[in-house]
C-alpha cells in the first residue's frame, strides 16, 4: 500500500471542534477513528505527527499522544519506524465484498437498488429494428470488427470533439462495456505490484483487475461535497504510480462533478509525475439539472489521457457497448491488451446503438424528467421520514450517496435485505477499506418505488437502532452477492 501523506492543518479541519463531551484526547481519537472508518482517511495514510498535529489543533502533546495510543490499541493506528503513524483498520474489519456479481433471482415484491442503471429507454424496439435492417452490409465479412463498427466510432467520436476534445474514429475502440474498457486500460498500462491513484469511494468493479495484477493503491477520499486537490496533488506526487483512475463526471457514487479549475490542478500533478489518466466518463451525460456549461472533458486538460465511456448509463446496460478514447501509440497498446478479452464487440449491438445515438447522444428530456422526479422523490421521503440521515443532492448522476449516523452499513444492508429492499452499502466502493458510514440509494426506479423503499430503510433502520437485527451481524452482505453496477 503506498502510504500518502495527509497535511497536520488538513488533518485539524477534518477532526473540527474538540470541545465536546468528555476528555479531550477521547474526542480527537473518536474523531480519526470515524474518519478512518469512513474512508475520509484513507487507509495506508501517513498521520501528522504529534508534534504537528498539537500545533495544529493548539491542545498539549500528552492529549494528542494519549489520542494516537488509543487509536493504535483498537487497531486504527499502525506505527512504523521511518514510516510514522499510519491509519489501518482493526483485523477483520477491511471486508472488500466488492466486484461484480450477479445476484440469484430476486424474490418476488423485493425492491432492487443495487444496480444504478436504467431501464431501455423508449423507441429501443425501433432502434433494433433499424439495426437489423442496416445489418446486411456486414454479413458478408466475419463479424469480427477489432476496433468497431466504423459508423458508431465516427459518432463517439463527433461527441468528443463537441464535447471540447476533437477526437477522430481512429482514437476510438469499441469494447464491450466500461468495465472491460478499464481493465484493458489497466493491463496496458500496468506491470504487475504498480502503483495507481484512485479515489475512494470509486466505482467498484475495476478492484478483480486491480487485485490480479496486484497492484498498490494509493487512495484519495472523495468527499460528499467533491474532490480535495490539494490532498489529491499530495498522494500524486507521493505515489509513484503508472496509472490514476478518475471519476470526474458525476462520480459514482457520490454524483460530485469535478470543474475545470480541479481538473486542471490534478491533470498538473499527473503531468508533473508522468502519470496516466483513466478516466471513466460513464455518467456524463446524466446531467439533470447542472447549471452552465459541463467542464471540458478531462483528457483537454491532460493529453496523457484515456478516455472510458459506455451506454450502459445514457442508454441501456442491456447494450454490452462501451468504448475507448486514448491517442498516438498508447492505441497500439491498447488493442494489444485487448485480445485477452473479446477480438470485438457485438456488431448488432453496435449497430443499435448507433441508432440511438442518432437520435441523442445521451438521455432523452423525457427520461431526465424522469430522473428528476424520481431523484426528488427519493430526497423528499428521505428528509420527511430519516432526517437524520445525510446526503448531497446531485446535480446529475444515477443515485444518492447517504450518510448514516453509525458505522453501521453492513447491519442496514442486512435489515433491509429482511424488509424486502436490496442496496449496496459503502465498504463496496471502497478502494482501501473503511466507509462503514455509508450506503449508496439509486434513484432509477419510478417515485412511488423510492417511497416504499425509503419505508423498507427506515424499518430497516429501527431494527438495527432497537437490536433485532444484530443477530446476522458478521454474515456476509448477500449470499450470492448483489450486481452493483
Amino acid at each position: 500500500m503506498v502510504a500518502p501523506v495527509l497535511s497536520a492543518v488538513r488533518t485539524a479541519e477534518l477532526i473540527g471542534p474538540t470541545s465536546g463531551d468528555g476528555p479531550a484526547y477521547q474526542v480527537v481519537a473518536d474523531s480519526l477513528r470515524l474518519l478512518i472508518a469512513d474512508g475520509r482517511i484513507a487507509v495506508g495514510t501517513r498521520l501528522p505527527s504529534e508534534r504537528d498535529l498539537t500545533s495544529a489543533l493548539a491542545l498539549s502533546r500528552t492529549t494528542v499522544s494519549s489520542a494516537y495510543a488509543v487509536l493504535r490499541d483498537r487497531g486504527y493506528l499502525t506505527s512504523r519506524r521511518g514510516s510514522g503513524s499510519v491509519a489501518s483498520l482493526p483485523a477483520g474489519a477491511m471486508r472488500r465484498d466488492t466486484g461484480l456479481h450477479m445476484s440469484a433471482q430476486v424474490p418476488a415484491g423485493t425492491i432492487d437498488l443495487t444496480c444504478a442503471a436504467q431501464r431501455a429507454p423508449v423507441g429501443m424496439t425501433q432502434a433494433a429494428e433499424a439495426a437489423i435492417a442496416a445489418s446486411p452490409g456486414y454479413l458478408s465479412g466475419s463479424g469480427y470488427l477489432l476496433n468497431g463498427v466504423p459508423e458508431l466510432r465516427e459518432a463517439i467520436a463527433a461527441r468528443y470533439t463537441e464535447r471540447g476534445l476533437p477526437t477522430s474514429a481512429d482514437e476510438v475502440i469499441v469494447t464491450t462495456g466500461a468495465v472491460v474498457g478499464t481493465a484493458i486500460a489497466a493491463r496496458a498500462l500496468l506491470s504487475p505490484g504498480d502503483a495507481v491513484v484512485m479515489e475512494t469511494p470509486t466505482y467498484p468493479n475495476i478492484f478483480p483487475t486491480l487485485t490480479q495484477l496486484r497492484s498498490r493503491i494509493a487512495a484519495v477520499p472523495v468527499e460528499p461535497t467533491g474532490w480535495d486537490v490539494a490532498t489529491m496533488a499530495s498522494t500524486i506526487r507521493a505515489s509513484g504510480a503508472r496509472a490514476a483512475i478518475l471519476l470526474p463526471d458525476f462520480h459514482n457514487p457520490t454524483g460530485n462533478l469535478m470543474s475545470d479549475q480541479q481538473r486542471a490542478v490534478i491533470a498538473k500533478a499527473l503531468a508533473r509525475e508522468r502519470i496516466t489518466a483513466i478516466v471513466d466518463e460513464t455518467v456524463v451525460e446524466i446531467s439533470l439539472d447542472h447549471e452552465g456549461p459541463m467542464p471540458l472533458p478531462f483528457g483537454a486538460h491532460h493529453a496523457d489521457t484515456i478516455s472510458i465511456g459506455s451506454a450502459s448509463k445514457s442508454h441501456w446496460g442491456g447494450l454490452r457497448i462501451g468504448w475507448i478514447r486514448a491517442s498516438g501509440s498508447m492505441l497500439e497498446r491498447l488493442t494489444a491488451a485487448r485480445v485477452p478479452f473479446d477480438i470485438g464487440a457485438p456488431v448488432i449491438d453496435q449497430l443499435v446503438l448507433l441508432q440511438l445515438m442518432q437520435v441523442a447522444a445521451g438521455i432523452t428530456d423525457d427520461r431526465r424528467h424522469d430522473l428528476v422526479s424520481s431523484r426528488d422523490a427519493l430526497a423528499g421521503a428521505l428528509r420527511e421520514r430519516l432526517p437524520h440521515l445525510r446526503f448531497v443532492l446531485p446535480s446529475g448522476g444515477l443515485s444518492l450517496w447517504i450518510e448514516l449516523p453509525d458505522p453501521i452499513a453492513a447491519e442496514v444492508t442486512l435489515a433491509a435485505e429482511d424488509e424486502g429492499l436490496l442496496i449496496a452499502s459503502g465498504p463496496r466502493f471502497a478502494a482501501a477499506g473503511g466507509l462503514d458510514r455509508w450506503i449508496r440509494l439509486p434513484y432509477v426506479l419510478p417515485p412511488d418505488e423510492l417511497v416504499e423503499a425509503v419505508a423498507r430503510l427506515e424499518r430497516a433502520l429501527g431494527r438495527v437502532a432497537s437490536g433485532t437485527a444484530m443477530g446476522r451481524r458478521g454474515r456476509a452482505e448477500h449470499p450470492h452477492g448483489p450486481l452493483v453496477a
